[in-house]
């Protein structure tokens, strides 16, 4: 396990979960995007608008998860009264 924590990938996606949570949940979902539409015969803007809004809507779910990480912080930061 701490070989793979040395590679610089894997440094980076320790470094920075949320961010990384967005480019894997993103990629995942444009692929499926490609894969479900592919015989549509959507436009080129079309298709670069709906990638677009695809990258979007992964990066407000990423930042909606964070939402409940940001809740278990303060509750741990918060000490109960005696």
């Amino acid at each position: 396990m701490e070989r793979l924590e040395q590679l610089p990938p894997v440094r980076w996606m320790m470094a920075h979960p949320r961010l990384s949570a967005w480019v894997i949940l993103a990629a995942g979902m444009v692929i499926l995007l490609v894969i479900e539409a592919r015989d549509v015969g959507l436009l080129a803007t079309q298709w670069l608008a709906l990638i677009g809004a695809t990258v979007l809507v992964a990066g407000a779910c990423v930042w909606i998860i964070s939402w409940e990480d940001q809740d278990e912080e303060a509750g741990e930061s918060e000490s109960p009264a005696p």
